[in-house]
């Protein structure tokens, strides 16, 4: 667990914010458990999806609008947005406390508080119409990134699944940013008054997707997540693999992937290649510029020189010659053989 401050905070919340732009197109989905917008008569072509907990019924949280019908009482009838506080105005009762609570225990407190001062036996109804109070963010490689609604304690395991699954070039990493609530300043406490104004604290945790969907760590606490949570998976890494190789082509990175595995990945090298002649482009991480590491292929995969590490957006060129010809390799590498012919120099 990790946890970020200052500036640095609302950058890294601010890029991670900026993959919702691969959702805008999520598809909605619904459960049956509470009414949904479209159950209730409000039209949404954006509704956000609904992830039931099975051991809790969705509980009302500020910003939603809840819709309350009293049979036979029209004037005690009104849908009405839940304020930050929790509480909403209503005729007769004034000011009531709905936060923390069911849609069916607010309707059997608002019947009692009625029930033999202005109806002898209420039936009143209680509906949620927007979900506005529990969004998790979903964003990066997920099949439909986007907004959803948690109610209850959920597991990232099943906040992936009902955003359809994971894409097919997802990472092995998830990246949970949670903000932490900080406690309201008592009456009259000075030194806590002037943290109400300051920046936002966010923890980062993250979690081993690919071994949660083989089962590992599916009990793990961190995995659960709260209202307002933001979800991010990356794309996973890839590296490149081009001339002199049966297989050429990108391939993920793992962690410890090294130029040994990278060739057995493409399938071994062919009869034409010039082992000894390898090349590795990498970009310098410090200066942005593309540089050029020479690799005796052959002596590392029969061990006497050291294997090498492999890094993200890596390009292994295994020649067949000296000439530093190999544009059209790297063309085949990320999968645009018929372009046009180039030279790198």
């Amino acid at each position: 667990m990790q946890k970020e401050s200052g500036t640095a905070r609302l950058v890294l919340i601010g890029a991670l914010m900026s993959g919702l732009a691969f959702g805008s197109e999520a598809q909605t989905r619904q459960t049956s458990k509470v009414q949904t917008p479209a159950q209730t008569g409000i039209e949404s072509a954006a509704a956000p999806s609904i992830l039931v907990s099975p051991s809790e019924d969705y509980k009302i949280g500020a910003r939603d609008v809840i819709e309350i019908k009293v049979d036979d009482a029209p004037e005690l009838s009104i849908t009405v947005p839940v304020n930050a506080d929790g509480t909403f105005l209503m005729p007769y009762l004034k000011r009531v406390k709905a936060e923390g609570k069911t849609p069916e225990e607010l309707a059997r407190e608002i019947a009692d508080r009625i029930r033999g001062r202005y109806l002898k036996d209420p039936n009143v109804m209680v509906a949620v119409k927007q979900f506005s109070s529990k969004s998790i963010f979903v964003l990066g490689a997920v099949k439909s990134p986007g907004v959803y609604q948690i109610e209850g304690k959920a597991s990232l395991l099943r906040l992936i699944t009902l955003a359809g699954g994971p894409a097919e070039n997802y990472g092995s990493v998830a990246f949970i940013i949670h903000e932490i609530k900080k406690a309201p300043a008592a009456p009259g406490d000075s030194a806590k008054t002037g943290d109400q104004n300051a920046e936002p604290e966010f923890e980062v945790r993250t979690l081993n997707i690919a071994g949660m969907f083989k089962g590992i760590g599916l009990v793990d606490p961190n995995s659960y997540l709260e209202p307002g949570d933001i979800v991010h998976i990356p794309r996973a890494d890839v590296f490149f693999v081009a001339g002199e190789v049966n297989a050429p082509g990108s391939f993920p990175l793992t962690e410890g992937t090294t130029l040994r595995q990278a060739i057995a990945l493409s399938q071994g090298t062919t009869l034409n290649a010039a082992l000894g002649n390898g090349v590795i482009f990498r970009q310098d991480p410090a200066t942005g510029k593309r540089i050029e590491i020479n690799v005796d292929i052959g002596a590392v995969m029969k061990g006497r020189k050291d294997d090498v590490p492999i890094l993200a957006n890596d390009m292994v060129i295994v020649s067949n010659s000296r000439a530093k010809t190999v544009g059209n390799s790297i063309l085949k590498a990320l999968g645009m053989g018929t372009a046009q012919r180039g030279i790198y120099r």
